[in-house]
């Protein structure tokens, strides 16, 4: 009965206000959506449809807590390593970079990608596309604020990723939290996109996908990194995702 109750559930969400979830693991959405019950005080799934359909809040609500919003700045370091390494000699060939960081979540692994491109001289030829399914951590990201009590741990990886500066000189402390430069977003674009529904909407040089796909079933993983992004890429287009634990840098 609850499988019956996600399929009806997903289906509604997505018939209604065209939010895509059907083909996500099936074992990570019953256990963000046990957890939401708990938190709205619901007994049933059906009882979730219900509110969902019925109150705009609890969608914002829902969408929060059913998409993968955990991140962090330079996250996994050898990544940011193996792309100053082995990408930025092949960028600095091109007069002009799009990079599309699909799935973007609040926005950390974006700013890093802005330090990285900073530091080694390739910023203000650059373009970032930053989407996320999600509105309000759209909203987040874009803001470029974060807490202060992060800035310790953020430094730590920073520096095990390569990093040439203080990190201290990309944001200034505020009460408790951390703004990072305005400069840092001039060549960000932040916007709304769905992986499961939208499509291309340009071709790039690189596209980084590390929060995403570890939550889509095989058919979705497919449609997108097959479909989608191969189709959105240049020429020798570098494809950056995260499979298991295990950052790999393709060039289809």
């Amino acid at each position: 009965m609850e499988d019956i109750e996600i399929q009806l559930l997903l289906e509604g969400i997505y018939q209604y206000y065209g939010y895509d979830f059907r083909n996500y693991a099936v074992s990570s959405l019953k256990r963000r959506i046990r957890r939401i019950l708990e938190v709205e005080n619901l007994d049933t799934v059906s009882a979730l449809q219900d509110q969902v359909l019925h109150d705009p809040e609890s969608l914002q609500r829902f969408l929060l807590a059913i998409t993968v919003n955990v991140t962090s700045m330079f996250r996994d370091p050898t990544f940011f390593i193996a792309f100053r390494n082995q990408v930025v000699p092949l960028l600095r060939t091109y007069p002009y970079i799009r990079i599309w960081h699909a799935g973007c979540s609040q926005g950390q692994e974006v700013y890093s990608m802005a330090i990285v491109l900073q530091e080694e001289g390739l910023y203000k030829r650059c373009r970032i596309y930053a989407t996320d399914a999600n509105e309000q951590v759209i909203k987040q990201a874009k803001s470029g604020i974060y807490p202060i009590s992060l800035m310790q741990q953020y430094t730590q990886l920073y520096l095990q990723a390569g990093g040439k500066h203080s990190f201290s000189e990309y944001y200034t402390a505020a009460y408790d939290n951390a703004i990072f430069r305005a400069s840092l977003r001039d060549n960000i674009v932040f916007s709304q996109h769905n992986l499961a529904t939208d499509h291309s909407f340009n071709e790039f040089h690189v596209i980084l996908c590390r929060n995403v796909l570890i939550y889509f079933d095989q058919n979705l993983t497919e449609k997108s990194a097959s479909t989608l992004f191969m189709k959105a890429f240049c020429k020798l287009g570098i494809l950056c995702f995260r499979a298991t634990g295990i950052n790999t840098l393709q060039s289809p």
